[in-house]
């Protein structure tokens, strides 16, 4: 070894660790110096935190300075041998922790999946092999995991360090993970199996010469028998595995034929666990044509690129946005590089990823909450590893390890789901994209039909290019739209339960002309409150202010806060009354009523409630395009990107429960839902039409929608915010305040508002109590900052987090719970 070599290998190392908590300020620990050569930032390390509690943290930086004020204890091991953490991804986390106002293990916390930060607490399992694919050695201590795995169901790490009698037992798990003979465990309840497939290999007795030529002499007497055999040497050439599904298709010889085979033991059958991941053809299919308005503008972002970073596409409903992303997608693949495609909820964007994964197939990748620890894992090593070059995913997916990061896509960039309300960092994915972009230098596009104010805002200011789509693909015709008076409707008796008598008669018509309806009610439920008629008791949660919402399906009340959930009462419990009665009504009672003037008719609900499962959204959406059901009755989620070809009618229900929200955004948000509702009509070859329903069928936000109005709606809401110095003007940012003590959540927002007022002075409102000002049993009160555009907001958030340090730091106060929520929009 050389000199200056052995000298490095005895320098003493610091490295500053992110760990998985939520601190105020990160750690720094000392490297033993036989592990010195093993130390690289984006690794993780296994740490000793507190007295007893063992981590896996991130490294963040490498330096020869000890901490000043503590000595600095040794890390005990180092878990990777390459670096899982992008260098662009830590100065990401850094920003979110600054302009979020949180802490830098809240960031990690939300951006690495479970399966990568291990604990002491963490749960192994053994996964439930039926036959290994190849024999794998182990260690004696991995055989000694597995044999402990084998009689126990499950082991927690402090476990398996009891077992082994050593601290250091991270990298064994690691590599047993990586062999595929164990998981973490989700929760206790939730038993993980791997997906299994029957894949089919030839006897090695039939790969000599001679035995194959007798082989061939014998089937010939057995054609079936010989096609199953001819078509797995064909298949055979092309891949190294070869399915039993596969074989089937390919040869078509029927089951009964492989059998045999396998009787005579010319074939063996294995199975081995499979990927989750679903896999796509690599066909490139690129050839579509662009419409000339879908030309123009792409050309028009292609030329926006060259002085922006960030281009707004704004083009009406059905204009073939997604189309010009592919051809966008396409040259950011020719160039190298890799492509983060977002949207809203990917679970409700089935038909996009459909869509994009036909043109790209395996160069794709899908990344969403509904995939398990172990698949999100599998797919961040796929992007860390360049395998896959489009990513589609919901906003987590701004964490994902990207290295070649050309062009990121927000599609829908309006959505109110980009926005983490709960827990911290609470960031807003479409702006934390745009500061992924920057990092990687690469090119931002946010298209919708209906673009968030600020996003306009910020493109008529010529921060981001502007590029506007005014006509739909194909030439078709913007939906025909009427509003109709559910009050005049009332009066003339015309009413059908909640139905319109027009209403009633466009279904019908639509109907009988083997269409599709889909009808909007944006609350789930069957009955929005139970009240009594005599005394007016309304039953409410036990944890939070609100009332219960009557649930037919489960017959009990429920809480849409907490999810709690009591039997449904006949008799009052105040007065004893019988006389209680159900008032307002969700998506399961307009369900209910609709079957009844229809009875022949198949109807669904797509909502929260009716998508639980985890396929049971596909199921709803795949039953509906292949025109099983013909009504499809749904919340906000039937507004978010579906496109069916043969949905010619729109009906929306009640369009006051948007416009009376109390909310500086409620306009807004009316104008973009109907909107994007009433779009869902006639996307093909015929005109939709449109039935709203509302008491305030004069409304002006209705008639923006009505006329496609949105720069009439945009400048009134400008106006109005200019005066009243909200956004784009100003910047928000909510402070709750939470305890179970009422009388001491009063005292602490009171003081805590005060403390702000001496640094802020009037740009501190409150503190109030929110609209539901009780959840969980937590008390809330709200604080708000409101800074004018003069303000330095690096300056309001950094005061503001040294006095929440300074007042947390008094003894009384130090159970008052804080969530700082910055652009609560």
């Amino acid at each position: 070894m050389f000199e200056d070599e052995e000298f490095a290998e005895r320098e003493t190392l610091f490295i500053e660790v992110i760990l998985p908590l939520s601190l105020a300020k990160n750690y720094i620990y000392r490297v033993p110096f036989e592990l010195n050569g093993q130390i690289a930032v984006g690794k993780r390390v296994v740490v000793q935190f507190g007295k007893n509690k063992i981590y896996t943290a991130l490294i963040k930086t490498v330096s020869k300075e000890a901490p000043g004020v503590y000595e600095a204890k040794y890390i005990i091991d180092v878990v990777d041998a390459y670096p899982i953490i992008t260098l662009e991804q830590l100065e990401l986390w850094d920003w979110m922790t600054a302009y979020y106002v949180c802490n830098e293990g809240d960031v990690m916390s939300a951006a690495l999946p479970a399966g990568l930060k291990l604990a002491s607490e963490t749960i192994i399992a053994l996964k439930e092999l039926v036959q290994e694919e190849e024999v794998q050695v182990f260690t004696d201590k991995e055989e000694a995991i597995l044999n402990a795995l084998r009689s126990r169901p499950r082991l927690t790490i402090d476990d398996v360090s009891a077992l082994l009698g050593q601290k250091t037992v991270y990298p064994i798990i690691n590599s047993l993970l990586d062999k595929g003979m164990v998981y973490i465990a989700e929760e206790v309840v939730e038993k993980y199996k791997p997906l299994m497939k029957s894949f089919v290999s030839l006897n090695p007795f039939y790969q000599d010469e001679e035995n194959l030529k007798q082989l061939f002499a014998v089937l010939e007497r057995a054609p079936k028998q010989l096609d199953a055999f001819m078509a797995y040497l064909k298949v055979s050439k092309q891949q190294q595995m070869v399915s039993k599904q596969q074989l089937l298709d390919e040869s078509n010889c029927g089951a009964g034929a492989l059998k045999a085979l396998i009787d005579k033991e010319i074939f063996t059958v294995y199975k081995r666990p499979v990927s989750r991941l679903k896999e796509y053809s690599d066909d490139f299919i690129l050839n579509f044509k662009l419409s000339e308005a879908q030309d123009k503008a792409l050309k028009e972002i292609e030329q926006g690129f060259v002085e922006k970073d960030v281009v707004l596409l704004h083009g009406v409903t059905a204009s073939g946005k997604t189309q010009i992303y592919i051809k966008l997608i396409e040259q950011a693949i020719e160039k190298g590089g890799q492509v983060l495609f977002l949207l809203p909820e990917i679970a409700l964007t089935t038909q996009i990823v459909e869509r994009i994964q036909r043109y790209f197939g395996d160069a794709i990748g899908v990344y969403h909450s509904k995939f398990n620890n172990n698949e999100r894992v599998e797919i961040w090593n796929k992007v860390l590893n360049g395998k896959y070059r489009v990513v589609l995913g919901a906003r987590s997916a701004v964490f994902l390890p990207f290295k070649e990061l050309k062009l990121i896509v927000v599609d829908e960039e309006h959505e109110s789901s980009y926005k983490q309300q709960d827990p911290a960092p609470r960031y807003q994915a479409r702006d934390a994209a745009i500061y992924l972009a920057y990092l990687h230098k690469a090119k931002v596009v946010l298209g919708s039909a209906t673009p968030a104010i600020e996003s306009y805002f910020n493109a008529l200011g010529g921060k981001y290019g502007l590029v506007t789509i005014t006509e739909r693909f194909g030439g078709v015709a913007l939906p025909e739209q009427e509003v109709i008076s559910i009050s005049e409707e009332t009066k003339r008796k015309k009413m059908v339960s909640y139905f319109s008598s027009k209403l009633i008669e466009e279904i019908s018509a639509t109907l009988e002309q083997g269409e599709q309806v889909i009808l909007f009610q944006n609350r789930r439920g069957y009955a929005t409150i139970l009240i009594c008629a005599t005394c007016g008791y309304a039953p409410k949660c036990v944890n939070c202010d609100v009332s219960l919402t009557y649930h037919k399906t489960s017959g009990k009340l429920h809480c849409h806060y907490c999810g709690y959930h009591q039997s449904s009462i006949n008799i009052c419990p105040a007065c004893g009354s019988v006389h209680v009665e159900q008032k307002g009504f969700g998506t399961e009672r307009v369900e209910e009523e609709l079957s009844l003037i229809f009875p022949d008719v198949k109807i669904s609900r797509l909502d929260v409630d009716s998508t639980r499962t985890k396929n049971g959204l596909q199921q709803i959406i795949s039953e509906f395009q292949e025109k099983k059901t013909a009504i499809l009755i749904g919340t906000q989620m039937v507004a978010k990107g579906l496109d069916f070809d043969n949905v010619t009618l729109i009906g929306v229900i009640n369009a006051d429960t948007l416009l009376n929200y109390p909310d500086f955004r409620a306009f807004e948000r009316s104008y973009q839902l109907l909107a994007q509702v009433a779009g869902r009509a006639g996307r093909r070859d015929k005109q939709g039409k449109v039935i709203i329903q509302a008491y305030d069928d004069n409304h002006r936000i209705i008639n923006q929608v009505i006329g496609n109005h949105y720069e009439e709606m945009y400048r009134a809401e400008l106006n109005e915010r200019r005066e009243f110095k909200y956004p784009p003007f100003t910047r928000l940012i909510f402070i709750n305040i939470r305890h179970k003590d009422a009388d001491l959540l009063n005292i602490a927002s009171k003081e805590f508002a005060n403390s702000l007022r001496t640094h802020l002075g009037y740009r501190i409102l409150g503190p109030e109590q929110p609209l539901v000002s009780r959840v969980r049993n937590y008390y809330i009160k709200q604080i708000i900052i409101k800074s004018d555009k003069s303000t330095s907001l690096p300056k309001v958030k950094s005061i503001l987090k040294e006095v929440m340090l300074q007042f947390q730091s008094e003894k009384e106060f130090r159970s008052v719970n804080f969530q700082i929520d910055v652009d609560p929009y």
